[in-house]
């Protein structure tokens, strides 16, 4: 993926919808109407359902976007499609909200100041604790405390959107409070929540004890997309560990604190790359 990018700029184009002869080709030769080079293309058809799917990367210059946007809107329509154009010539805007565990969030913060997340700009930290405001103070991020009970939930979600209305994703880098309806569809699949297990096993708030008291010898961590149906949003990542019965409740967190900085790093990075496509309540992913 990195090696597109040095090439110069590149752009995405991803459409779903029913499948049919002449998808590809239409989009392709629009593509290559537009002066754009296909560097990568990947399909999936589920034959089940009949649906199409298809990521384009290409190259660019100078085309005319809002020539390409009209054309690729009547293609679409004709063959009942739904399309997403990204240029990618600006970075996306994240914002990042957490409690008290601070392992995510140094993941994200250290890979940015890395260079290793070169697609987005992390504009803010909103967190219902002041713990962590020297973590994101040490990368020079914004931190805003913004404390959350069940009577200001309202007045404060509120003060939460303010701060984040120019953002384009929010990462919820182990944020232990429940979003509400109204704010989440602020952020339609544009919210990547990190579960501490592996969904749709140990739902809630406590699932590293639920797994040790039930014995199990794989822990898993999520990265979903936050939806009002609390855990069991379209899934973007996963990955498991094993344990056995000689780990402790202790045991199981420290493990699977490095699944859950992985996972979440690696949905973010296929956000942020355009390779998912979300339907119904399933992500497609394609490879990077």
């Amino acid at each position: 993926r990195m090696a597109l990018f040095s090439r110069g700029r590149i752009g995405t184009l991803r459409v779903f919808g029913p499948d049919s002869d002449g998808i590809i080709a239409a989009c392709s030769n629009l593509i290559g109407k537009h002066g754009c080079n296909i560097v990568k293309s990947e399909t999936w058809s589920d034959q089940k359902e009949n649906m199409f799917f298809n990521r384009l990367a290409f190259t660019y210059d100078q085309p005319d976007k809002v020539a390409c946007q009209q054309e690729l809107t009547e293609i679409c329509k004709d063959f009942h499609l739904e399309n997403r154009l990204n240029w990618r010539d600006r970075k996306k805007k994240v914002g990042i909200m957490v409690s008290k565990y601070d392992h995510c969030l140094w993941e994200l913060l250290l890979r940015h100041s890395a260079h290793e997340l070169p697609e987005m700009d992390i504009e803010l930290v909103i967190s219902n604790h002041p713990d962590l405001q020297s973590v994101a103070e040490t990368f020079h991020v914004p931190y805003h405390v913004i404390p959350i009970t069940q009577e200001t939930k309202a007045e404060q979600e509120a003060r939460q959107l303010e701060l984040l209305k120019n953002v384009d994703v929010v990462v919820l880098a182990r944020y232990m409070q429940v979003l509400s309806g109204s704010f989440l569809r602020q952020f339609p699949e544009n919210i990547i929540n990190i579960h501490h297990s592996f969904l749709p096993a140990f739902m809630g708030g406590r699932p590293y004890q639920a797994a040790h008291e039930r014995g199990v010898k794989l822990i898993g961590a999520t990265a979903h997309y936050a939806t009002e149906d609390l855990d069991e949003g379209p899934i973007i990542s996963q990955d498991v560990i094993s344990v056995t019965h000689r780990d402790e409740v202790k045991d199981m967190m420290r493990k699977g604190r490095i699944l859950e900085r992985n996972v979440l790093l690696k949905a973010l990075e296929a956000h942020l790359d355009d390779r998912v496509i979300v339907h119904k309540n399933r992500c497609i992913v394609f490879g990077d």
